[in-house]
């Protein structure tokens, strides 16, 4: 097996791994460590992945969790992402954070890609706080906030606000409203590091007004996504990718038009993120 760093800041490839169902501990245990220190790793050429080995895969690494509000199409352990059905995540965000365990890592496989374009990118959330001013870091250690499934700073989107299909899909997505605060800054359970955890989920800030709140995430948000923070991939057949989702954000760029893009992903459920004194998430009380 081989580890091609992407960039400086994250993103590595993995080469001469074949992923089934029955993989060696010793493959799984290089790749997780390859995934702790590059935040997000990316398999080529992975023709012979289906349903099944993409979870017995995905099982090597945890308990698979479902969407706590998105239904599965067909199997509630595997979620479809298909652009003619709302699935165009296109804002920066770590998955499910507004759930009282946000999970643990994701595993992403491409189905089916447009011609041109359809691309992700990802983010790295403990460089960002690495590299905070320390006035800076010493605020984001304060401060916690509401996380809801009803509310993300993408919502003012034209599309979605005259889009058919998009405003379904975010009916269904806040059918059910759940809501939890996280501290700004979250301790990784392996490594320790500390990272920002933030995202397109983020409501507000807890003890801040309306005003305070957008202002505060603006600026934690755009530390996190500087460019040299960040690493884009390109799809092609076959490709695989995973995170950690404790140490990441990503955004899938919406720029293919009405062709069809189709991921499937599993996800591992993750821990209860608690801040730097060791304070635990907690449900938010409407």
């Amino acid at each position: 097996m081989q580890t091609l760093p992407l960039s400086g800041g994250l993103g590595a490839e993995l080469r001469g791994v074949f992923i089934h169902s029955h993989m060696p501990q010793g493959e799984v245990d290089f790749i997780y460590q390859m995934l702790l220190k590059h935040r997000v790793v990316f398999f080529r050429n992975q023709h012979q992945i289906t349903d099944q080995s993409q979870r017995d895969f995905a099982r090597n690494f945890g308990e698979i969790v479902s969407h706590p509000t998105v239904a599965a199409q067909e199997e509630p352990t595997i979620l479809e992402l298909h652009s003619h059905r709302g699935g165009r995540a296109n804002s920066w965000h770590t998955d499910v954070t507004f759930d009282l365990r946000p999970p643990k890592l994701s595993i992403l496989r491409a189905v089916t890609l447009p011609d041109l374009g359809g691309d992700t990118v990802w983010a790295n959330t403990v460089a960002a706080y690495d590299r905070l001013p320390s006035n800076l870091k010493a605020l984001a250690e304060k401060l916690w906030a509401v996380h809801g499934n009803d509310f993300d700073y993408a919502a003012s989107r034209v599309e979605l606000l005259h889009d058919e299909t998009s405003k379904k899909y975010r009916r269904q997505y806040a059918a059910q409203v759940i809501k939890t605060e996280h501290p700004v800054v979250r301790v990784h359970p392996d490594t320790g590091e500390r990272s920002l955890l933030l995202g397109h989920y983020t409501q507000r800030f807890v003890n801040c007004n309306t005003f305070e709140s957008d202002r505060l995430y603006e600026i934690f948000q755009a530390h996190i996504t500087r460019l040299e923070n960040t690493i884009r991939w390109r799809w092609a057949p076959g490709d695989v990718a995973m995170w950690d989702n404790r140490s990441t954000q990503h955004y899938a760029i919406n720029d293919y038009g009405d062709r069809t893009r189709v991921m499937r992903r599993v996800t591992i459920v993750g821990d209860v993120p608690v801040s730097i004194d060791g304070s635990p998430s907690r449900v938010h009380e409407q």
